[in-house]
Parts: C-alpha cells; structure tokens; sequence
C-alpha cells in the first residue's frame, strides 16, 4: 500500500498540484493521465522518492520495495547485461557481489566465514539462487537472447537497453513498481508480453503511458492530473474518457439552460420593471435572476490539435505497384523479394520487429532511397505526403521561425493562411514566432503534421507518427487519419493507433512478407490460429 497525504508541489512559481490525498492498493494497476507539462513524470519522480514535495508526504510500508524503470540509458554502461537487470533488487545484487568478494580473499578468516555464512542465508531468502534464471525469462519475455547476459551495456543498441532497463523494474517480485512511458521503443510482442506480465503481478503499479490500448489493457485505475488537481477515477482509460466527455457535456447542458433562462429573465426586467403593473413580478424576476448561478466550466490543461487532411484530387486506378523490391543496409539484407500492389481506400500498416525493414521501405517509396534490386512505380493520379521518423534535417540548424518555416512548403505565402495551419496544431499567437531549431520533439512532430497538411496528397506515408505526441495529440491525429480518404502506408507501435486506422496489415519477415486485407487484432487471431497449426 502506497499513501499519498496532503501533497502539493510548486514548480517554476507555479502550483502543479495541491491538497492531494490518495491511496495505491496491492492488485491494481493506475494509469497516470494529463497534458503535457501538467506533472505526471514529476508525480512519478515524488512517488519514488528522487524529488520533495512541496507539503505533504508519501508513506510506504518498511517490509515493501519498490521498483523504478529508470530513464538514463548511459546509466550502466560499464555493466554486464546480468548485472544490471539484478541492480532492480539492489540489496541483492550487493549481497551477491560482498559474498562474491569474500570468496575470493586468498586469506578467508574465520570472520568471513561467519560473514560469508549469514550472506548466504540472505541470499537464499531473497530466492538468490533463481536470480539468474528470472533475468533471463524476463529478458527473453521482452524478446532479448539470452547470450546478452554476459555482454556489456555500452555494447547494446538504444532499442535493447530499454528492454533490460524494462527488465530491470519488472525484476525480484517488488511490491510497488513505477513506470514511465515502458512501451516506448518496445516492438508489439514485447508490449503484448509486458501487459501479460502486469496483468499477473501481484503488487501495486503505477504507470504513465501514451499508449491508450496498453492504457486499457493493464489499468484498474485512472490518475488523472488537470485543473492542478490530482483525482482517481476507477476503470480503464476508455472508461475514463467516455465519462469525462459525459460529464463534461452535461455541464455544458446545464449552462446553457442556465443561461438561457437567465437571458429571458433580464428581458423580462429590462420590458416591464418601468411599467407599475409589472413591476411586482419584474422586481421576484429580478430576485430569482440574483438566485441563478451559472456554473463556469474549469478551464482545462488539455488542448486538442485539429488534424484533418485534404485531396487536392481523388486518386485513379492505378495507385502503387511494388515488383521484388530489394535492399541491403550496412551488410544486412532488410528488404527481400518485396511486391505488393496498393488499391484504392487501401490503409496498410507495415508491422514486423525489423525496424529498420520499416523505414527504408518507406525511404524507398518516398523517393529518399534507390533499390537493389526490384522496382516500384507511382500512379500518374498519386501525389504523396511522407512523414519521416528522424525529422532532425528539417531543423537542425534552422533559424527561422515557425510561420517561415512552414511556408517553406507552401505556395501560398499569406501569413494569415500559414497562421491557420500552425493554429490547427496548437501554435498560436506568440508560438508561432518560435525559432524552429528550439521545439521539443512533440512540437517538432506537430509541424511536421501541419506540412503535411498542407500538401494535399492523396497518399499518406507515414513512420512512427505518434512518437513524442501526448495522448490528446495522437487521438487528434488517429481520428483525422481515419477520416481521411485517400490511401496510407504507415508503421506504428501504438496498438490501438494501428487497429483502428488499418484495413490490410503487410509484415516484413526476413524472407519476405505476409500480406492479408483485414484489421491489426483480426490479423492478430488470424496469425495465432497459423501458429497452432
């Protein structure tokens, strides 16, 4: 059981929260939600300890510990893989490295024996012995070899650090566990297994994610940061949002109901308080109209961008023909013997644990890359859109601001017309004059979204989206790319992102593809049954 007493924190001159009292129970998993900058990760960072308080406290009962997924990935790079997943029991991996130590004195006195001799009986207690063992199944749970184990950090690739860092949290059975943003940089498989994980453990978790089906998977509770409160709401995150929008709604009903009788309340003052008939009854009008409070909206922390894309022109029959498509990188063949054609109304998600497959496809299609071998061939009618995952070359170095920026890609030059787009995409006033080469990674992916829309293409091409975005954001953009009505070929690691936009799923195996007209969760059930035979 994890406390939560009176907490409040000011930061920056500002009250990020106040007055929050909350209660995290064993056999529950809560999903921290808010705005960005509204203070999840800082709420994370007090819960576990690695920052004060304003007022308040957090209380923890002395027999549980609890288990962080740590952010700095540079942190352990002079460690062995091993050794690092065991550090997520930190007494324990210093109890095995003490003993280590003592059995490697050449001199062993008799009183590192009576030492060595209580280690080990707290080595056994804390299941020392099966260490090793659960390392391995929880690293191999995420998709990692088990012959990592002995290699260090520094040797890994960014994408394999997350999932020991991962494994390091989830490791020693930790009766509290916080996470921030653990499906980030994980392939599907991987999510799919953590949530199997967190729906089996016993303890308290408490999570941030952007990940609304990983949200829906694993979440009993909603912690929801906004209004500078902090408030715990019982069901998943869809559950959540559903009732906010009903309550919201309501609220807005009944002002305006309000409103509106206090309007004809005044009219019938302002016709007859100077008519002495009336004035008896103008004068109770006036009495109730005092009584009549109508009852302002909180001026939420959440803001939603506009996403919407426009055809210039509808696309023809022939739209993309793909014919054995081939392509080495570094010394790795990633693409193999590629052919597909892409149909009008066609949504396919590209999914596949070659990241790198992903991506140099979409560089191919784009027109960034030449193939080895094979060919592809645009329709006349087509005109594409791509939106890349590394965005760096269109602002590093840039010195302009946001509204020049965009009209970098824009023939119309209005400054009005630049405006609108940039507003769509939460820049206004003054953020529009930003320099380019300063925004954060979702404001950069924001402006790549309003160039996009811009263009009117009748193809969208797009890696990674919803990387950066808060949640906001990525509905905003889930719901503009499933009303759009041209074609998409895109690749996501958001579960419910893919399944609700995508109506064909192409895989890139190491030998090719597997290719099916259907949804991501269809295709899903359709693989485990092809698996089973």
């Amino acid at each position: 059981m994890l406390t939560v007493s009176n907490l409040s924190l000011q930061f920056g001159g500002s009250t990020l929260f106040k007055n929050v009292d909350l209660m995290f129970g064993a056999g529950n998993c809560y999903g921290i939600i808010g705005a960005n900058g509204a203070g999840k990760s800082t709420f994370l960072r007090i819960l576990s300890g690695e920052l004060e308080p304003s007022s308040g406290e957090i209380s923890i009962p002395d027999n549980e510990r609890m288990s962080v997924l740590k952010q700095d990935h540079f942190q352990y790079d002079e460690f062995t893989v091993l050794d690092t997943v065991i550090m997520g029991n930190q007494k324990l991996y210093d109890i095995m490295k003490e003993k280590d130590a003592l059995y490697a004195k050449e001199d062993f006195s008799d009183e590192d024996g009576e030492r060595a001799s209580y280690l080990e009986g707290e080595f056994a207690e804390m299941n020392g012995w099966e260490a090793e063992t659960e390392a391995q199944q929880i690293l191999q749970g995420l998709g990692l070899s088990s012959s990592l184990l002995s290699i260090q950090m520094k040797a890994l690739k960014e994408s394999e650090k997350v999932k020991v860092l991962l494994a390091q949290a989830l490791f020693g059975q930790p009766q509290i566990i916080l996470l921030d943003e653990p499906t980030n940089g994980l392939d599907l498989p991987s999510v799919d297994w953590l949530e199997d994980f967190l729906l089996d453990f016993p303890g308290t978790v408490i999570v941030v994610s952007h990940d609304r089906h990983f949200l829906n998977t694993v979440c009993t509770h909603i912690v929801d940061i906004d209004y500078n409160k902090i408030k715990l709401y019982v069901g998943n995150y869809d559950f959540w949002y559903e009732s906010s929008r009903l309550i919201q709604q309501m609220l807005r009903d009944q002002n305006r109901k309000n409103e509106e009788k206090a309007k004809e309340l005044q009219n019938f003052i302002a016709r007859f308080s100077a008519n002495k008939s009336k004035s008896r009854q103008a004068t109770s009008r006036k009495k109730l109209l005092e009584k009549l409070t109508i009852e302002e909206m909180p001026a939420s922390s959440r803001r939603y961008p506009f996403v919407q894309f426009k055809m210039d022109r509808e696309v023809g029959k022939e739209i993309l023909q793909v014919e054995n498509l081939c392509k080495t990188v570094d010394g790795v063949k990633v693409l193999t013997n590629l052919s597909f054609r892409l149909n009008r109304g066609e949504k396919v998600a590209f999914v596949g644990e070659n990241e790198i497959a992903k991506t140099t496809l979409f560089q191919i299609l784009a027109g960034e890359l030449e193939p080895d071998e094979g060919f592809y061939k645009w329709g006349v009618s087509t005109s594409q859109s791509y939106f890349p995952q590394d965005n760096t070359a269109y602002f590093q170095d840039c010195d302009l601001d946001l509204i020049r920026w965009l009209g970098q890609f824009s023939e119309d030059q209005d400054i009005s017309y630049l405006r609108g787009f940039l507003g769509r995409m939460l820049f206004s006033g003054d953020d529009a004059l930003k320099p380019a080469k300063v925004l954060s990674g979702g404001e950069k992916v924001r402006c790549m979204l309003s160039r996009m829309m811009l263009k009117g293409a009748n193809v969208l091409i797009l890696d990674q989206p919803t990387n950066h975005l808060d949640l906001e954001a990525i509905t905003a953009l889930n719901n503009g790319l499933m009303d759009f009505g041209g074609n998409i070929l895109f690749t996501s690691h958001d579960h419910q992102f893919v399944d609700s936009i995508a109506n064909r799923i192409i895989e890139l195996t190491e030998d090719g593809m597997i290719d099916r007209s259907m949804t991501f969760d269809e295709y899903i059930s359709w693989k485990a049954g092809q698996q089973k035979k």
